[in-house]
C-alpha cells in the first residue's frame, strides 16, 4: 500500500496530510500565519512565511510517518488568484497579493463594462473582479511602476514555492486558469489578456498539467525522513482539488466548501460558458473542468460577528446557540457582503446588512440569521450553475462548517437537497493526495478516487423548512436589488 502527502496551501494557513491509497488518514499537521491588510484594501501574505508554513507541516507530516514504508510522493493544492513579483534571482519584490485584496477595483470595473473583458471572460473562463491576477496586474502596472519594471517575473504563491524547491518556474493548468491570462480553450496564455496587461509570455511561468512532477528537492532543503527522488507533484488549485476529494465528480455531484470564505462547485467534462457572466471555469485535467463561484463572506463572517457581538463567547458556542432560533429567524435576514462579494454578483462594492429587526430578536436570531445568510449567497450560486451546467443532485460538504451539525442541517434545508460529508480530512488536501496517486500511475483514473473517499455522515432536507428557505431567500434577493446603487 502507498500513500502521499498532500499540501494545501491557503490564505490563513497551511495543511498537510499523509494519505493512503485506500482511504485513511495517517497524518495531519496545521501551520498558520497572518494577512497584511490596509484600510485601501490591501490583503497581502509574506511568500517567505508560507515556505516556512510549507516546510514545517511537511516535516511534522514526515516525522509523524517516521520509517513508514510506501511513501510515493508529495503532491500540492493551492489557493487561487494570489501574484508577487520577484527579480532576476526569484527574490519577492512584494508580499503576495491574495484573492481579498481589493486595490485594484477600479480597474476591474472599467473592464469588466467593456467587450475587451466580456471577450476575456469567455475565453479565460475567469470573472473580470480584483481577485483575478489579470486585475491585479493592470493595478500594479499604474500604482507600482517600479516595482512593474524591476519584476522579471510574475507569480502565485504555489509558483513561488515550487520556484524554492526546483528552480523552475512552473504552473499547473488548473492555477493557471484562474488568473484571467489563460485561454482555457488553447490551454496556452491569452494574447489579449497580455497585450492588456503590458507582461510578456516570458514574464510568467510555464504551464504544465496537474500530473506534471519534478524530483531533485534543492540540497538546502534537507529533510529527514525524505526518499531521494522522491516526485513532487505540481497537483491543482484548492477549488478544483477539493471537487475531486469530496468526491463531487460525477454530473450533480456538487462540493459546497465553507471555511473563511466559500464556494459551490461542479465537475464538468466540457467547458459551460454563461453568458451572464456569473460563474467561474477552470481546468481540473485535459478531461475535466470546474464550474462554479466563490463567495468572500464563509465563516470569515460568523467570526466577525462573534469578535464584535458575541458577548466573549466562541463562534462555536454562538453556532451551537443558533439552534434555539427558528429558521427563517423569524424575518430577520442578513446580506453577509461584509468583503464586498464575488459570485454570483461580483461586486466589490457590495456591503452587509441586518434588516428586518424587531424587539424579540435576541444573539440567537442574528447568530442563525449570519448562518442563513451565507447559505443563501451560495445557494444563489447553485441557481447560476444549474441554469449553465445542469440540476444539483446531491452536495459534498467540506470545509470548518462541516463540525457544525446545525449549519449542514440547514444548507441541506436551503438547497433542498442532501448533503453528505466524508473524512474529516481537508478535501484540497486529500484531492491532492489523488491527483498524485493518478500522476504516477497508482490508480489508472480519476474515477478510482471514489472508493478512497468515505461518506461519514448524511443530512436529509425538510420539506417544511425548504419552503421557509425559499420564502426567505427571495426576500434576500430582492434586498440586494433594491440596495444595490445605494451600495
Amino acid at each position: 500500500m502507498s500513500f502521499i502527502i498532500g499540501i494545501d496551501i491557503g490564505t490563513t494557513n497551511t495543511k498537510a496530510i499523509a494519505f493512503m491509497d485506500t482511504g485513511s488518514v495517517l497524518a495531519e499537521a496545521s501551520c498558520s500565519y497572518p494577512a497584511f491588510t490596509t484600510p485601501d484594501g490591501a490583503f497581502e501574505l509574506d511568500p517567505q512565511q508560507l515556505l516556512r508554513a510549507v516546510l514545517t507541516v511537511l516535516k511534522d507530516v514526515l516525522r509523524k510517518t517516521d520509517g513508514r514504508k510506501g511513501l510515493a510522493g508529495v503532491s500540492f493544492s493551492s489557493a487561487m488568484h494570489s501574484l508577487l513579483a520577484v527579480d532576476e534571482r526569484g527574490e519577492p519584490l512584494t508580499r503576495a497579493m491574495t484573492w481579498a485584496d481589493l486595490r485594484s477595483k477600479p480597474f476591474a470595473e472599467a473592464l469588466k463594462a467593456s467587450e475587451a473583458g466580456a471577450r476575456i471572460y469567455r475565453q479565460t473562463g475567469t470573472p473580470v473582479h480584483p481577485m483575478s491576477p489579470l486585475c491585479k496586474l493592470l493595478w500594479m502596472r499604474k500604482q507600482q511602476p517600479d516595482v512593474f519594471g524591476r519584476a522579471v517575473k510574475f507569480i502565485s504563491i504555489k509558483e513561488y514555492i515550487w520556484w524554492s524547491f526546483f528552480g523552475k518556474y512552473q504552473v499547473d493548468h488548473s492555477i493557471a486558469s484562474a488568473t484571467g491570462l489563460f485561454d482555457i480553450y488553447s490551454v496556452s496564455w491569452y494574447k489579449e489578456s497580455l497585450e492588456l496587461t503590458g507582461v510578456r509570455e516570458d514574464q510568467l511561468s510555464q504551464a504544465v498539467p496537474g500530473t506534471h512532477w519534478e524530483s531533485g528537492l534543492a540540497s538546502v532543503w534537507h529533510l529527514d525522513g525524505l526518499p531521494d527522488g522522491l516526485p513532487f507533484i505540481i497537483g491543482g488549485s484548492d477549488g478544483c482539488l477539493a471537487n475531486l476529494g469530496s468526491n463531487a465528480v460525477a454530473p450533480g455531484e456538487t462540493a459546497l466548501t465553507i471555511g473563511t470564505s466559500g464556494a459551490l462547485r461542479m465537475t464538468t467534462s466540457d467547458l459551460q460558458y454563461d453568458a451572464a457572466e456569473r460563474i467561474f471555469q477552470y481546468i481540473l485535467t485535459d478531461k475535466l473542468y470546474v464550474s462554479g463561484g466563490a463567495t468572500n463572506n464563509g465563516g470569515g463572517a460568523v467570526q466577525w460577528y462573534a469578535s464584535n457581538f458575541g458577548g466573549g463567547k466562541s463562534v462555536a458556542e454562538l453556532i451551537s446557540a443558533a439552534g434555539e432560533a427558528a429558521p427563517g429567524t423569524d424575518g430577520l435576514i442578513f446580506l453577509p457582503y461584509l468583503m464586498g462579494e464575488r459570485a454570483p454578483i461580483w461586486n466589490a462594492d457590495a456591503k452587509a446588512l441586518f434588516f428586518g429587526i424587531r424587539s424579540a430578536h435576541t444573539q440567537y436570531h442574528f447568530t442563525r440569521a449570519v448562518l442563513e445568510g451565507i447559505c443563501y449567497s451560495l445557494y444563489q450560486v447553485g441557481a447560476s450553475l444549474e441554469e449553465t451546467v445542469g440540476p444539483i443532485r446531491h452536495i459534498y460538504a467540506s470545509g470548518g462548517f462541516t463540525h457544525s451539525p446545525l449549519w449542514l442541517q440547514m444548507a441541506a434545508d436551503v438547497f433542498g437537497k442532501t448533503v453528505f460529508t466524508t473524512s474529516g480530512a481537508d478535501a484540497s488536501a486529500i484531492g491532492a493526495c489523488i491527483m498524485g496517486f493518478y500522476a504516477l500511475g497508482i490508480i489508472p483514473d480519476l474515477s478510482a478516487a471514489s472508493r478512497m473517499i468515505h461518506i461519514q455522515d448524511k443530512y436529509e432536507p425538510d420539506e417544511g423548512r425548504h419552503e421557509i428557505y425559499r420564502r426567505s431567500y427571495l426576500r434576500y434577493i430582492e434586498l440586494y436589488a433594491r440596495l444595490r446603487d445605494m451600495m
